[in-house]
């Protein structure tokens, strides 16, 4: 650099800077240097009275100075201000005046929408919620269900042990034998929602953990007419009011009868397709009247008293009313399965 004295200002600029330990000591810098009546500011007005041939070196060396201590001076201060702020959160723990964080509004679970919607349905039908423990005792998940030792229905639900008479329950009926058990007698409208498990192969259509909603009715002459028909306004409030459902004979040990329901498939409205199989329904559930043998196992006397019982799968509805190809989605935590549901729901 020609000028010495720009020079002589520059390093002292620089020397300054480096020993400033706060912000406000470099802000002290920059108002030393920048102010209207800074030496370095008065070098500026020199320009003009400089012969032509002076002007242009000795006004870039003046903004070169000018640049290199303001660059500086920013960096320093930005460091200082960080440094300020750390020991600031340090000491205060929680610092109220920082700006706030963005959180990306999420999407809730379709089972848990569904499992939301099944129970509003029933909910409004009457109905009240019950819950029981998901580890029980084979007494409540088998015996009182007219399901004995040597049954081989217990072959169909083969599941987790934790002892010779604990398990993970196989289905939510354990509720209905324990509510039965509290009620003593009395009459019985409950659903019960909840988690089951099951020994099963994990694939698209099966999982170890599944969860189901069962409901229970029990009173005086009550019919199957009465299981048809809530089973009816339940499929058409879930799945809209052009869906009609029909029950086929089957076999569980703790109704006689028992049956199967299925409901017009939505892809074809009942006409036959690749979804349903040519038939015009995709089965959902099944129910069927209490057995006798249940009844009187939990102190109602079947002479007396009748009712039914359904058991519906969660999971299978939710598959049904979103078009889901993999069972196994609803529990991988993988958030763009959920965002995909954002509209839908």
């Amino acid at each position: 650099m020609k000028n010495q004295r720009l020079q002589e200002i520059l390093d002292a600029a620089l020397l300054e800077i480096s020993q400033a330990s706060t912000v406000e000591e470099i802000n002290n810098v920059r108002n030393t240097y920048f102010s209207k009546k800074s030496e370095l500011m008065g070098m500026m007005s020199l320009i003009g009275t400089l012969p032509p041939e002076e002007k242009k070196t000795f006004g870039q060396e003046v903004g070169m100075v000018k640049g290199q201590i303001a660059s500086a001076i920013d960096e320093k201060a930005k460091l200082l201000a960080e440094q300020e702020l750390a020991k600031k959160l340090e000491a205060e723990k929680i610092d109220i005046s920082l700006p706030g964080k963005n959180f990306a509004p999420g999407s809730k679970n379709p089972f848990h929408v569904i499992k939301d919607e099944m129970t509003d349905i029933f909910l409004g039908m009457g109905f009240e919620v019950a819950d029981g423990p998901e580890i029980e005792s084979d007494m409540f998940n088998f015996e009182l269900l007219n399901i004995p030792k040597d049954h081989p229905a217990r072959d169909m639900q083969d599941t987790f042990y934790i002892d010779e008479n604990t398990l993970l329950r196989t289905h939510t009926s354990p509720v209905q034998a324990r509510t039965m058990a509290a009620k003593k007698g009395q009459p019985i409208r409950i659903i019960c929602p909840g988690k089951t498990y099951r020994r099963d192969d994990d694939d698209a259509t099966h999982s170890h953990q599944f969860a189901q909603i069962e409901g229970l009715v029990i009173d005086r002459n009550i019919n199957i007419g009465h299981l048809k028909a809530t089973l009816e306004l339940f499929a058409k409030k879930m799945f809209g009011e052009k869906r009609e459902i029909r029950l086929r004979p089957s076999y569980f040990p703790f109704t006689e009868p028992s049956v199967e329901v299925d409901i017009t498939c939505a892809n074809c409205g009942g006409k036959g397709c690749n979804m349903c199989k040519g038939t015009g329904y995709i089965e959902i559930l099944g129910g069927g009247m209490v057995h006798p043998n249940v009844l009187k196992m939990n102190g109602y006397d079947p002479e007396v008293y009748s009712g039914f019982a359904f058991g519906i799968g969660i999971e299978r509805v939710a598959i049904l009313r979103y078009g889901i190809d993999d069972i196994r989605k609803f529990y991988q935590n993988d958030v763009r399965f959920l965002h995909q549901f954002k509209k839908k729901i």
